[in-house]
């Protein structure tokens, strides 16, 4: 089987064994158990958790010890095993506890599906730069399937959704058995410290200045990207309180409005390779902040009458604000890391992302919104909640263009191919 067919079809399933449940769940538990925000939310904040710690433990056993694709495949199976579970589960503390554990297993394979795909496509003498973004817009179409397989089901509301998942994450596992060997880079010295024995040499990274400043804003936009999951669709629907907006499509649609973003994610993806090697890296994680000013910028004015453009534009916008640091950040990690802490710089990546700063902007943000935007009987202010987060998404950006130096080189890009 031809190797970029293989790579699309792990990259496909990859998140279409989460988009089954993702967006949904927040429906599963409000309406089909009935339990209150502050529970939801408490089970939502397993994903940001698992990311503070599993990322990068996983990366460094890919990199010591285990085969890449092999700790992958267990991962999907144990994974997909838990989900099989969340049906029979009828209180919000222990789904805590179920959901948990399947984010213990599942974070850490995003990071390594990037490993994976790297070094197999390296391995085939393939061009990552090129080659690797229209494989991972694969993903982003497993995931839109996976959203609309739960809508058409009729999964929303019920627990079939884990159940979807479930049976794509242990196929996922088994077929990764099945990839070309990714083995550790075996290279412990005799007289190796402790630290590097244990593979956590990569955390050295944090005493570089450009690595350091790199995480820190790979916190930044992880923070922003949380924003964005919790709070879009609840946006969406509150315009229901207000007559001339309550019979409205984009209320009765919002699911499908807000998949606009992901479909929008698949074109820009495609776009990648263009703007890496014309503008380089440090513009295009530029590109990506300002994107997120104007994601934030637009929902604020936006509505569903004469303004819906706004809400479709912010949409739309959302492929370049989330992909274009995703998918670049990434290759900066592949590109200025020894092959020896790849995959552990990867997970370390990951882990500042989807772990400390999406947990942080949970948090962060329920506190401002509470404190500050929310009105009446839990009415909340949307334009100035938007707008807050514009303002912050704008100063990351202006930070981030003059603390981060960072020049542009095509040979570098092009090297990661060898």
């Amino acid at each position: 089987m031809n190797i970029k067919f293989r790579l699309t079809l792990m990259s496909f399933l990859q998140f279409f064994v989460w988009g089954a449940w993702l967006i949904t769940i927040g429906t599963y538990c409000f309406n089909a158990k009935g339990w209150t925000g502050a529970q939801f939310g408490a089970i939502f904040s397993t994903l940001a958790l698992s990311s503070l710690f599993m990322p990068a433990l996983t990366g460094i056993i890919a990199d010591k010890w285990l085969n890449a694709e092999r700790l992958y495949g267990i991962l999907h199976i144990l994974y997909g095993l838990v989900l099989f579970y969340v049906p029979k589960v009828n209180d919000p503390d222990t789904l805590y506890y179920v959901i948990f554990a399947a984010m213990i297993c599942y974070m850490p394979t995003i990071s390594l599906s990037n490993s994976i795909a790297y070094t197999i496509l390296k391995n085939n003498k393939y061009d990552v730069v090129k080659v690797f973004p229209p494989i991972r817009v694969w993903g982003t179409i497993g995931f839109i399937v996976a959203m609309w397989t739960t809508n058409l089901t009729g999964s929303k509301a019920n627990a079939n959704q884990f159940i979807i998942g479930a049976i794509g994450a242990i196929a996922l596992g088994i077929f990764s058995f099945t990839l070309p060997k990714c083995p550790p880079q075996k290279s412990i010295a005799k007289d190796a410290s402790l630290l590097e024995q244990l593979g956590l040499n990569a955390f050295k990274l944090f005493a570089n200045y450009k690595m350091a400043l790199f995480f820190l804003f790979s916190m930044f936009l992880g923070a922003a990207l949380q924003l964005t999951n919790m709070y879009g669709d609840s946006f969406l629907n509150d315009f229901s309180k207000i007559p001339e907006y309550a019979d409205s499509l984009v209320i009765k649609y919002s699911t499908i409005v807000m998949s606009i973003s992901q479909v929008s994610e698949t074109v820009f993806i495609l776009t990648i390779p263009f703007f890496l090697k014309k503008f380089g890296i440090k513009k295009v994680m530029l590109f990506s902040m300002l994107a997120w000013v104007l994601r934030f910028g637009l929902f604020g004015y936006g509505n569903p009458g004469d303004g819906l453009w706004m809400i479709i534009l912010s949409c739309i916008v959302y492929g370049m604000a989330f992909d274009f640091f995703n998918i670049s950040g990434s290759l900066f990690v592949e590109t200025t890391t020894d092959s020896k802490i790849r995959s552990s710089a990867q997970g370390l990546f990951m882990m500042m992302t989807n772990g400390v700063g999406a947990f942080l902007g949970s948090k962060i943000s329920g506190f401002i919104i509470d404190k500050y935007f929310t009105v009446g009987q839990g009415d909340k202010d949307w334009h100035g909640i938007w707008i807050t987060f514009a303002i912050y998404a704008l100063v990351v950006a202006i930070l981030f263009s003059i603390l981060f130096k960072h020049k542009h080189d095509p040979k570098t890009l092009e090297n990661v191919q060898h």
